[in-house]
């Protein structure tokens, strides 16, 4: 098979991935990540059932590729934010960040739960998912990293880590939160925390009839957790 042969076929391979995820999208929000069928995916295409498991061999394959989709598309929402920020503004590189999770979200309500709301019953996310799910999490861990380089964060030093967390933040400082003393990190789980929890109250309506200005909200909220985390 020739160069130009075989970029034609994966031209059009990955057209067809494009459209059935697109289709899979729209039938998360109909029928839910666990009426999602193969079946009805290759009907609404006009596909016979069998051509279909080509691109996705089972359900959790076409599972895997939604919510991976999803992680990304949230990590670059909080990339392109951050990056509109100055490299000195923290205050403001972290509320960016919590503004763009939430306005993707929003968007995005089916694939926000997807990824953070009830598992699917049986289905077991493979590695794959693991380096998409951890990019918006790698660009707030970098905001407090720069912080504390340049002295720009200020914790309570009466309220330590617990000892029984070191542990824990030896791996996370080797991992993401580079430079950071345990305080920071726990602080840090803490705020992170925070975002989806705000986030997925917001969304699965544990507000209603209980706070009617969700944006103000948040903003405070956000302003809030900037001040617990020690960003001036």
């Amino acid at each position: 098979m020739t160069t130009a042969s075989r970029t034609a076929r994966e031209r059009v391979r990955a057209e067809l991935i494009r459209e059935i995820t697109d289709i899979a999208r729209r039938h998360l929000s109909t029928d839910g990540a666990a009426g999602l069928s193969l079946r009805a995916v290759a009907r609404e295409m006009g596909m016979v059932s069998s051509a279909i498991y080509r691109y996705f061999p089972t359900k959790d394959d076409l599972l895997t590729a939604l919510i991976i989709d999803a992680y990304n598309a949230v990590g670059a929402a909080v990339e392109q934010a951050d990056a509109g920020c100055a490299r000195d503004d923290f205050l403001g590189r972290w509320l960016a960040m919590c503004q763009a999770i939430r306005a993707w979200a929003l968007a995005h309500p089916h694939e926000y739960a997807l990824i953070h709301g009830t598992p699917v019953p049986g289905y077991q996310a493979p590695a794959d998912t693991v380096d998409p799910a951890a990019r918006d999490g790698i660009m707030f861990a970098k905001v407090l990293s720069d912080a504390h380089a340049a002295g720009a964060i200020q914790v309570p030093a009466d309220t330590p880590a617990p000892e029984e967390f070191a542990g824990d933040a030896a791996a996370l400082r080797e991992a993401i939160f580079v430079g950071l003393p345990d305080e920071v990190i726990l602080r840090g789980i803490h705020a992170w925390t925070w975002v989806y929890g705000s986030v997925s109250f917001e969304l699965f309506g544990m507000y209603n009839s209980v706070v009617t200005a969700p944006a103000a909200t948040f903003e405070h909220g956000a302003r809030s957790i900037a001040h617990y985390l020690g960003l001036r």
